[in-house]
């Protein structure tokens, strides 16, 4: 398995589109209930090449993805052939920007002298989704890039 195994309840919303994967396998409702009873480690399996290709397509689709700390703010455009990053870090140990009050107090201060913006592009690896995979898993979210075009547009 290349991501990870999806959750029970990503399988419950895929419902459709797992039965259409397993129809490509050539396995009936029969054949998969008859599958999970009498070869599990076949069942999961498939369980298993289902969640990477699910992954993979929702890796091949993301082109922004936000990552927030208490005092950082990271901000990554996916292109073609690397990353573009915009990080904003707080130096102000008091401000935690997870938090509402924290959030809104940098919307207010962003000239402020303890906030630092930085930018970077950052090259693949030799495997560009598992790169994003990565990041995800470390706790980044995919977006629609609005806050990352908003800080590009403040900073160039």
């Amino acid at each position: 398995m290349k991501y990870s195994r999806l959750t029970k309840e990503q399988f419950e919303e895929l419902h459709k589109e797992f039965i259409n994967f397993l129809a490509t396998q050539s396995i009936t409702a029969e054949e998969w209930t008859n599958l999970k009873a009498n070869k599990p480690d076949l069942a999961e399996m498939e369980l298993d090449v289902f969640s990477d290709l699910i992954w993979e397509g929702v890796l091949n689709k993301a082109e922004y993805l936000e990552h927030f700390a208490p005092q950082h703010m990271y901000l990554f455009h996916l292109d073609e052939g690397n990353m573009h990053a915009i990080v904003i870090n707080v130096k102000n140990d008091a401000i935690d920007i997870t938090t509402k009050d924290g959030y809104n107090w940098l919307r207010e201060n962003l000239m402020d002298e303890s906030v630092e913006f930085l930018q970077a592009d950052k090259d693949y690896t030799e495997d560009k989704n598992l790169d994003k995979f990565e990041m995800i898993e470390q706790g980044a979210s995919i977006t629609k890039g609005e806050l990352y075009r908003y800080f590009y547009d403040l900073i160039n």
